[in-house]
């Protein structure tokens, strides 16, 4: 087979991507090596920035007809104290909110919508196994199919294939590490119809946690300390439930979901990127170019943002073949910035919160300066709100619309 575009990845990064090209009326495959998207512990939050692409791309009616639950303001209790870390519909925005929804929703909705474009086409259970030299160019990719190995001959291959990318590995790419101080249990709990609770982050002294309200369960994230899974493990299930129930009491009954081991699942948290992007014929982007922690939910959004400034960047120049590596280097030159400035943050608010209460012991917390300020003053609320809701340097989409969009019959 041979395309003009080769997508490694069906994550957020590599459907909004194969989505836009297509709709640019590029030869494009995107491959997705499971035969659904129905992957668990994947980000599911959609900030305002994406929803703002989903308005541009006149596709946000048909999603947020979607099941999903809607955050507007994002409280917590910092040591037994109430705190209020950002006010979403501060934002001038169309879309003042985050939305909850499972990303497989996304990932099946945008595939749903790019049926429509003839140059489009998704493959799954099709896994990139190894990539295609011609030269010092990368050529294409191997695929593992139900039917066996083919090979994929692509003018550009992009590598969206995540945070473990065997693309960027094939390559030669090398990561730079920056480090998190923690990892994440993600687990659910159930939920009762009249359980409702606005907190979405509690913080105690040597525990932390997240809650997300998903409707008809909670969706958990428990903090610990980097490299401690197996100390917590050690106490005993029973001992960290006990510990979850004083931490968020409304969680308690909901609680007895989680049976064994099995429905807790240990997510390594990293934060690290690409200095470089590219090779002739490869680009990364999303994870495959700089994971980000949790903190914020940003990951979803970034890799959108990616994907979006790709298009726009490189769409009109794929029409007459693989663009030079300076063409695609804009990409980096594009998106570092926010990268970099929204890893800084991370790892501001790592280093000054997340250490700071995960250190063992019962000493009282105290609520850190910079938040009770933003607690204190709304207008401060809009700021974290907008630096989480849109980002540093927001995307809109400009890349091409084929004629007729290459619509299928």
């Amino acid at each position: 087979m041979k395309v003009r575009c080769c997508i490694v990845g069906g994550g957020p990064a590599g459907m909004m991507l194969g989505y836009l090209l297509g709709r640019a009326g590029i030869d494009v495959v995107v491959l997705e090596k499971y035969a659904d998207f129905f992957r668990d512990f994947r980000g599911d939050t959609v900030h305002p920035s994406t929803l703002q692409v989903m308005d541009e791309l006149g596709l946000i009616d048909g999603f947020l007809k979607l099941p999903h639950q809607k955050l507007q303001t994002m409280d917590g209790m910092f040591g037994g104290t109430s705190v209020r870390i950002a006010d979403l519909s501060r934002l001038d925005v169309k879309y003042p909110f985050i939305a909850f929804m499972p990303q497989w929703d996304f990932l099946n909705f945008l595939r749903e919508s790019g049926k429509r474009f003839a140059s489009l086409k998704v493959m799954m259970s099709a896994e990139a196994v190894d990539l295609i030299h011609d030269g010092n160019r990368i050529a294409g990719v191997k695929v593992k199919t139900p039917q066996g190995i083919i090979d994929i001959e692509a003018d550009l291959t992009v590598a969206c294939d995540g945070r473990h990318s065997l693309v960027r590995e094939r390559a030669g790419l090398t990561v730079e590490e920056i480090g998190a101080p923690m990892d994440v249990l993600w687990f659910r709990a159930g939920k009762r119809e009249n359980e409702n609770e606005s907190l979405f982050a509690r913080v105690d002294p040597g525990k932390m946690m997240v809650t997300f309200d998903r409707g008809s369960y909670w969706q958990c994230a428990y903090v610990i300390a980097k490299g401690q899974y197996d100390a917590v493990k050690a106490r005993g299930l029973p001992t960290l439930l006990d510990d979850i129930a004083r931490m968020a009491p409304i969680l308690k009954s909901g609680l007895s979901d989680v049976k064994s081991w099995d429905d807790v699942k240990l997510l390594t948290v990293a934060i690290n990127r690409l200095p470089r992007w590219t090779l002739p014929g490869l680009l990364c982007i999303g994870d495959a170019a700089h994971a980000m922690s949790p903190i914020g939910g940003v990951g979803v959004n970034l890799a959108v943002q990616d994907a979006v400034a790709t298009a726009n960047l490189l769409a009109s120049k794929l029409v007459s073949g693989c663009p030079s590596e300076e063409d695609l280097d804009a990409v980096r030159r594009r998106r570092a910035f926010p990268v970099r400035m929204t890893q800084r943050m991370q790892v501001v608010v790592q280093n000054n919160i997340i250490t700071s209460a995960l250190k063992p012991g019962n000493a009282p917390l105290q609520v850190p300066v910079v938040i009770r300020l933003i607690t204190a003053i709304p207008w401060l609320q809009g700021i974290t709100a907008r630096f989480v809701g849109l980002g540093v340097r927001p995307e809109h989409v400009q890349s091409p619309v084929a004629e007729g969009a290459g619509v299928s019959p």
